[in-house]
């Protein structure tokens, strides 16, 4: 009787004991929650994981650079550096052959006074007087924008690439001085002027004939009317006149070029531009935005500075009034490329009474076939 009179005494106490364990524990649980809660919430949210690289430029070999200047190597160095400027704003050459096309009854100063208003680098403006080089830029959008991109981040290669194809076309007999332009050697450097500083002559040529076997045609390239002629030689036809650029800081006179130094000038210095088309690459990787075609943007390769390391180029001289880069979709209200329709007419006029100026009529370069 004795020992089953103990049990039950020891399975109580031991009861009590667990149920004060379990009593304790639970008044722990409601004391040190609160502390875990906001010793959890004080700390540092964890990083997001690394992005990947943004594709770098690939460095143009110099055969390939030679095959994006031909269209232009033979133009007057002015005219040259002014496309080779504006190829850096693709998005302000679209919108600027659109408002010509736009205004085809301005000349002269009244066209002058309309561009100035326009937030567009001046180099974009100061093409507006030659719609044709305008309309082909925006035709072959592609071309124009690999051609910005190469110069920006290889500014000396571009220039070296140039002086190239002239001196391919001079040793076969296709660049020589003519009542349209003077041609001349200084120091090894081909130049190219108007013969006549008032009017301009740009030149129309097959740019995969005329510098001799090796020129491959740029992809889906379209032989844009009034610059293209599918002759073996350069053909002049239109002259456009250029004397009333002088009132506006964004015409001919202020356009150059310092071949010495392999660079284009403004305004009696070196032009630096202020294009974030192709300096920001990154935010345009990251959203997968650019234009399409465009081999600048896509390609992989060794990274190269922007114009030779000189990080003031990124600045330039001041950006464009609005100028934020490009946006995505940039090109979706646009038919992506320019008419035609408009260039005759204006280059006749010669935007304030140039006219045509002879030099042999212009030979077939109406050819608006185009390579597909």
């Amino acid at each position: 009787m004795g020992g089953f009179a103990g049990a039950p005494r020891l399975s109580i106490c031991q009861f009590a004991r667990q149920i004060l364990s379990l009593s304790l524990s639970v008044v722990l649980v409601f004391v040190l929650a609160p502390i875990h809660l906001a010793q959890a919430q004080n700390q540092e949210p964890p990083p997001p994981p690394p992005q990947s690289a943004p594709p770098s430029y690939a460095t143009q070999t110099p055969e390939q650079l030679d095959q994006l200047v031909a269209p232009i190597a033979l133009y007057p160095d002015s005219l040259v550096a002014q496309i080779l400027a504006a190829s850096t704003f693709p998005e302000q050459v679209v919108e600027a052959d659109r408002w010509v096309q736009a205004h085809p009854g301005l000349t002269g100063d009244a066209l002058g006074r309309a561009v100035d208003q326009e937030p567009w680098d001046p180099s974009v403006k100061a093409l507006t007087a030659f719609p044709a080089v305008l309309g082909n830029m925006d035709k072959n959008i592609s071309w124009t924008s690999s051609l910005g991109d190469a110069y920006y981040n290889q500014q000396q290669d571009v220039m070296n690439a140039i002086q190239t194809m002239r001196q391919r076309a001079q040793q076969d007999g296709n660049l020589k001085s003519t009542s349209q332009q003077t041609v001349t050697d200084d120091n090894g450097y081909i130049e190219i002027a108007p013969a006549n500083p008032d009017v301009v002559y740009v030149p129309a040529y097959d740019p995969w004939l005329i510098y001799g076997p090796g020129i491959v045609p740029w992809p889906g390239w379209y032989d844009y009317p009034g610059i293209w002629f599918g002759g073996p030689y350069l053909s002049f036809g239109i002259g456009f006149g250029i004397g009333w650029f002088g009132g506006f800081g964004w015409g001919w006179g202020h356009w150059g070029f310092d071949w010495y130094h392999h660079y284009p000038i403004f305004n009696h210095a070196r032009y630096f531009s202020g294009s974030r088309t192709f300096y920001n690459r990154d935010y345009f990787y990251r959203g997968g935005r650019g234009f399409a075609g465009s081999r600048g943007f896509f390609n992989r390769g060794t990274a190269a500075r922007p114009f030779e390391g000189d990080r003031s180029a990124a600045r330039g001289f001041g950006a464009a009034r609005g100028e934020s880069g490009m946006r995505s979709g940039a090109f979706s209200h646009y038919d992506h490329g320019g008419e035609s329709r408009t260039y005759s007419a204006r280059g006749a006029r010669s935007f304030g009474g140039g006219g045509f100026h002879g030099g042999g009529g212009f030979h077939g370069g109406g050819h608006a076939g185009g390579r597909r």
